[in-house]
């Protein structure tokens, strides 16, 4: 749900701003642009060396600068974007926002921009408990300002409670369930098979065929571009993964099986691997050898689980469409 977006990331000063280079290589994972923007607080955490790398991107710190002007004014920054994300977003910036302060580059930024802006707070479990915090989620919701945690645990102070910044990977699946609103396939679950199987005849020798993966790759992109919650369960191939899908690499039929399986509930099935009909019975742990004057050794096949039929068996976990 992220591929081709373009996410404005605002940094704000608080310990949990060290987790922004993942945060930008998970977005940047599902298919997302990232554009930095780092308060004078937050560079005391993470360089803008480091978030230039993960981002490829140019990152923004100054207000005044010439040359950032120029190049993208803060008003062109805000509303360029997909969306406004503020992580670490502490208490600091937090009011500011609710005030209306403009001080910097992030806070004018915030204030200038027309898209959805999404805070995932970071701050002290005290800070998060004050009335005064409080009072500013308030105002903030009310202006149709989203929240991603915090969510609870030890604090880089010593103390535990409510104020950690929700982890990467869960402010990048926030975000896709933001964008998955209104989608004709919001609400769904879906499970894509694609790619061959591999049946080992032996550690090195298997029974394969020519599958690209190309069709069903495709059409879990296509699904998942559809808000769909998308799995696929992937032989072995060299397609790109489709950015916002979950990938599950397996090699043979019965690993495929017990994925699928896995998987399930799922709204929508769509079985478009190259699957083995059949495997060999046995799979020595060691390399067949040639033995002059033997003749070739025999293989002795038995049937692959027929993963549709499965699937499509009553039951409580059938897909309503396979």
């Amino acid at each position: 749900m992220l591929n081709g977006k373009q996410v404005l990331l605002v940094i704000s000063g608080g310990i949990a701003a060290y987790k922004c280079p993942d945060l930008v290589r998970a977005l940047r994972k599902r298919g997302a642009s990232v554009r930095c923007v780092l308060t004078a607080g937050g560079a005391q955490f993470v360089t803008p060396l480091a978030l230039g790398a993960v981002s490829e991107e140019k990152v923004y710190e100054e207000l005044f600068s010439l040359t950032d002007e120029a190049e993208m004014g803060h008003i062109r920054l805000s509303r360029e974007s997909d969306v406004v994300l503020v992580a670490p977003a502490t208490a600091n910036i937090l009011a500011k926002m609710a005030s209306g302060i403009a001080d910097d580059l992030a806070t004018t930024a915030l204030l200038a921009t027309d898209k959805p802006v999404i805070c995932a707070p970071a701050m002290n479990v005290r800070m998060w408990e004050s009335p005064a915090t409080a009072n500013n989620i308030k105002t903030l919701s009310e202006r149709g300002v989203s929240f991603i945690g915090p969510e609870e645990g030890d604090m880089a102070c010593g103390e535990w409670g409510e104020g950690r910044m929700s982890e990467p990977d869960q402010i990048v699946e926030a975000l896709e369930n933001f964008f998955r609103r209104g989608m004709p396939l919001d609400g769904t679950r879906a499970l894509v098979t694609s790619g061959p199987t591999y049946e080992a005849i032996d550690p090195v020798r298997y029974l394969a065929n020519r599958s690209s993966g190309k069709q069903g790759h495709a059409i879990a992109a296509a699904l998942a571009g559809l808000g769909s919650v998308t799995t696929l369960v992937s032989g072995p191939t060299h397609q790109p993964d489709p950015a916002g899908v979950e990938v599950i690499r397996v090699e043979s039929a019965a690993q495929m099986f017990d994925a699928c399986h896995h998987a399930l509930p799922v709204d929508v099935a769509v079985l478009a691997a190259a699957v083995s009909d059949w495997r060999p019975e046995q799979t020595p742990t060691g390399k067949i050898k040639k033995i002059p004057g033997a003749g070739p050794p025999g293989l002795s096949l038995v049937e692959n689980p027929d993963i549709l039929a499965s699937l499509s068996a009553p039951g409580n976990a059938r897909p309503r469409l396979v």
